[in-house]
């Protein structure tokens, strides 16, 4: 072409031209790096101009040439990074939900960059800010971590697979420790969402399960540890799924929770301002550590003030908070009534 060029001073021809771009994708998908192929390019004009001073078609021709190359390059490069984020989301897809042979899935998860291991955590965090896979808040998480595990944004949270059970521990702690510094995975999880997506962030860590099967138990506590957090107002910035276990089955019987909080906590819609201020106060001293004193600091009220509301609670209920049987009680009703969102919503 540029020997034609160079004679007859013609533009390369647009068919020219589409046959540079399929060569670039070719040369892409070979796995040729780019630097080096303009490079022969360069070199091939030159030689075409054997020490002459290169007329401008010529020029412009190698110009136009290199240009169409390197778009088909790039072409075939996004269409490559493309089929390969689909894979990656098909099979995080397939990982989470528990979809397909457990045997084909660890066959997978290794090429992704999840390293074998007897078995899988899965921790979710979830900001003020969606998380987007390449975004900067999400390479700084991956910095923090520094190992094998498996990193994606999901319906914007993040998720972190990661390889647990290293000292044959399957209980509620991850004990895999991919960095050796010692630090929990979670934690340090935790520790990069904080950094990455500010304050605010909450991550929830699923128990450990054996094999990659494991992963879709793991990855629904998670979940359900994040909803709790959230319903129940804790702040984190780390949850355990195996620190909650009571919660589920609180819920599990939805209408034996609703008796027992208006049962127990209906009176207190008799108190001046309705059940809210008293179950705030119930919430309080519960939180507390059922010490008065901490519990009126939290509730920016006097120890007095606080004694006279659980006087009242008593009164209302007949359930003594000092008393240690009734306290259990009421200490039950109050956390199925968060569960539950009463009395801001009706119970059956």
């Amino acid at each position: 072409m540029l020997r034609e060029v160079t004679a007859t001073g013609r533009h390369p021809a647009p068919e020219e031209l589409d046959a540079r771009r399929d060569l670039g994708e070719r040369a892409a998908e070979a796995g040729y790096a780019l630097p080096g192929l303009v490079g022969a390019h360069l070199a091939a004009t030159r030689a075409a101009l054997d020490g002459r001073t290169a007329p401008d078609p010529l020029m412009t021709a190698a110009e136009q040439a290199v240009d169409a190359f390197a778009e088909g390059y790039e072409r075939a490069r996004r269409q490559a990074v493309r089929q390969e984020e689909a894979a990656r989301r098909e099979f995080l897809d397939d990982l989470l939900l528990g979809r397909g042979d457990p045997g084909r899935l660890a066959g997978r998860a290794e090429a992704f960059g999840l390293r074998p291991a007897p078995a899988y955590a899965v921790a979710v965090a979830r900001a003020a800010t969606p998380f987007v896979d390449g975004s900067p808040g999400v390479r700084r998480v991956e910095r923090v971590l520094e190992g094998a595990v498996l990193l994606a944004a999901k319906e914007g949270r993040l998720v972190c697979v990661v390889p647990a059970g290293t000292s044959g521990d399957v209980s509620g702690h991850v004990s895999g420790d991919v960095s050796g510094d010692g630090e929990e995975l979670p934690a340090r999880f935790a520790r990069g969402v904080r950094a990455g997506s500010g304050p605010g962030g909450l991550v929830a860590a699923g128990r450990p399960h054996p094999g990659v099967g494991g992963v879709a138990a793991s990855y629904e506590e998670a979940l359900g540890a994040l909803d709790l957090a959230d319903r129940l107002g804790f702040e984190g910035p780390l949850v355990r799924a195996a620190d909650l276990l009571v919660f589920p089955v609180l819920t599990r019987d939805r209408a034996a929770l609703a008796d027992l909080v208006l049962s127990v906590l209906g009176p207190l819609r008799a108190g001046r301002g309705g059940a809210g201020p008293l179950l705030e106060t119930l919430t309080a001293y519960f939180d507390a550590g059922c010490v008065s004193a901490e519990a009126a600091r939290r509730l920016g009220l006097s120890v007095r003030a606080l004694t006279y509301r659980l006087e009242r609670i008593h009164s209302l209920t007949a359930h003594d908070p000092g008393d240690p049987v009734h306290r259990y009680t009421l200490q039950t009703a109050t956390l199925g009534a968060r569960l539950l969102n009463w009395p801001a919503e009706p119970l059956p």
